[in-house]
């Protein structure tokens, strides 16, 4: 790896976001699906912006997120310097640190830049429902 790409692995990981916050959950044993289909954010290197659409999957627990919290936090990916690998790997661990789902999954669909289309999954938990 090219000395001066390495500073940059680490982009966007510890930057300031909006806090998510959640809601009481009063059932069980069902699945939530959120589309995100306007994300974006800088890659760190070049400066361009990165876009496509986020999808988080998870299973609530004893809350779940509140949408306009959620919409909030992912707008301020648009001014942070993050590649999408670490993007959905901090929405994870941001989103599971607050909701404590039973399981959560987020996945990125980023949209072609380059010739080159990039699809990232990170997973939390074991998911009992059929994709």
């Amino acid at each position: 790896m090219r000395k001066h790409v390495k500073q940059y692995a680490l982009a966007g990981l510890k930057g300031k976001l909006p806090r998510l916050e959640v809601l009481p959950n009063q059932f069980r044993g069902y699945k939530i699906i959120i589309s995100i289909p306007e994300y974006t954010s800088v890659c760190p290197i070049t400066l361009l912006p990165d876009t496509g659409v986020i999808t988080i999957e998870y299973e609530p627990d004893k809350s779940f997120v509140e949408l306009k919290s959620l919409k909030y936090y992912i707008l301020a990916y648009r001014n942070l310097g993050i590649f999408y690998e670490n993007a959905i790997n901090r929405i994870l661990r941001d989103f599971v640190k607050v909701v404590r789902p039973r399981w959560a999954i987020v996945r990125g669909e980023f949209n072609p830049r380059g010739g080159l289309k990039s699809f990232i999954e990170a997973k939390f938990g074991k998911t009992k429902f059929n994709m």
